[in-house]
């Protein structure tokens, strides 16, 4: 398909920016599936939580991102149990710092999270990220011996991604944001997806150029020595130019697919593949003009003087169209949503929240469903939304490298959705909810209020 049909194919797809099911969708029953759901909360007044996992014990393992703890939630009766909490733990005021992302090995009774921790001894802020391993004891159900696997990642106040995920092949793998460079109060610091590790860097241990990365980690920190080569050095990156990709899951063959957070349009959800440039900041999307142009603030000799803004870019700031960008990057799988030029940001009934009603999903996780339980969904992606308090259902096509069909739009609330797990037998979604910020109101504009803050919900299919 060339990049022009591609791209007519995501303005028709994605054309009310909806996602509404017609026609064919619904000749084939997929409403009548959908509604065949029963709902009800697992448990509540968690501490944000953040990475939901259902472990091998039968319970779902949470990371509270606030409370800065690892949680064990019985998914019947709702009883949890506290079996760690990092007292090094920098949750700031954002819902990007805190605890994050976790990876289970029963195997080895051994779980890794990542975290958001201050590097300075003194009185001054410096925002770092750990991956640590911790030894469960099954008998006791209690985590500790802490151990340090990677620090001094680079952290900030934005998009610090986080996601974290044990590879089929007994790697680690850590998604890292841009840290919001580019826009807000970061707009003046340069979005470094792009730079690539030095050998000097390597060698002497420098992890500075790992923001907008996905990594590859040995789990004893260590630089994997089947990692890629990329412009001839060999570090812990794996892929690069990511915006804030949070979430990451590999399908039954090993394929790992991601889901990224776009501007003001064109959330991805990617095939992730060894070495691969996914072009932020210089494409969102696919490469096709539309409806974005990269505003390089901090290379305005005048920065520090100027009044952000996402929707007029100043004179003085250094503009880039997609095609002005020849670099070979890898496209993305699917957009939440691709539109055209001219279209209108501003929306009165979002006033000063313009951001909630643009045509994104905020996509915070991404799991794969490979069970038979739901007639339809084998094989297919399940997105979570920030923005919508929903789930999207993506099906892949036959090669399982590739999304047919349109969107499917799931449980919508008014509630922002972080995470997911699903359930054994593939009947149950668990979702976890923020336990705060901005979301889309159930009349269209925007709200603070959730529906269900800090909780963990189930949804059951049922014939």
């Amino acid at each position: 398909m060339t990049s022009q049909n591609r791209l007519l194919a995501c303005l028709m797809s994605s054309a009310a920016l909806g996602v509404a099911l017609t026609g064919a969708a619904a000749a084939q029953g997929v409403e009548i599936v959908a509604d065949k759901f029963q709902s009800r909360v697992v448990a509540a007044d968690l501490g944000s939580p953040w990475e939901i996992t259902y472990g091998a014990d039968g319970h779902l393992w949470v990371t509270e991102r606030k409370a800065a703890q690892i949680t064990r939630i019985d998914p019947t009766s709702g009883e949890k149990a506290v079996l760690y909490k990092f007292e090094d733990a920098y949750t700031g005021e954002t819902a990007h710092e805190g605890l994050l992302g976790m990876a289970l090995d029963p195997a080895q009774n051994l779980v890794y999270a990542a975290y958001v921790y201050d590097g300075d001894a003194g009185e001054a802020l410096d925002r770092r990220m750990r991956v640590v391993r911790l030894t469960h004891d099954p008998a006791s159900n209690t985590l500790g011996q802490p151990q340090t696997v990677i620090e001094g990642l680079i952290a900030g106040d934005d998009h610090n991604a986080g996601r974290l995920k044990l590879g089929p092949d007994g790697m680690l793998y850590l998604t890292q944001g841009d840290h919001g460079a580019n826009q807000f109060g970061n707009f003046c610091k340069h979005v470094a997806a792009q730079d690539l590790p030095t050998a000097e860097q390597v060698a002497a241990g420098d992890v500075s150029a790992y923001q907008g990365k996905t990594l590859r980690i040995a789990p004893d920190g260590g630089i994997p020595a089947d990692n890629p080569e990329i412009a001839g050095v060999r570090s812990h990156v794996y892929t690069y130019g990511h915006r804030n990709p949070q979430g990451i899951v590999f399908g039954p063959d090993g394929s790992l697919f991601q889901s990224e957070q776009g501007p003001k349009t064109d959330d991805e959800v990617n095939l992730l593949q060894a070495s691969g440039n996914y072009g932020w900041p210089f494409v969102a999307g696919f490469r096709d003009d539309q409806a974005y142009v990269y505003g390089a603030w901090a290379d305005a000799p005048d920065c520090a003087s100027l009044t952000f803004s996402d929707y007029e870019i100043p004179d003085s700031v250094p503009k880039h169209v997609e095609t002005d960008w020849a670099e070979d990057f890898v496209e993305p799988m699917k957009t939440f949503f691709t539109v055209r030029n001219g279209y209108t940001f501003h929306y009165e009934k979002c006033g000063d929240m313009a951001f909630i009603c643009w045509p994104t999903i905020s996509p915070a996780s991404i799991d794969y469903y490979a069970a038979d339980a739901v007639p339809g969904w084998k094989n297919s992606l399940l997105v979570t939304s920030l923005k919508n308090g929903a789930v999207y259902r993506l099906g892949l096509n036959a090669d399982g490298k590739s999304v047919q069909g349109d969107i499917e739009k799931l449980f919508d609330s008014q509630n922002r959705y972080r995470d997911l797990a699903i359930s054994p037998d593939g009947k149950t979604i668990f979702v976890a909810t923020d336990a705060g910020g901005i979301t889309r109101a159930t009349d269209g504009g925007t709200s603070n209020q959730m529906a269900n803050p800090g909780a963990i919900l189930a949804f059951t299919f049922g014939e």
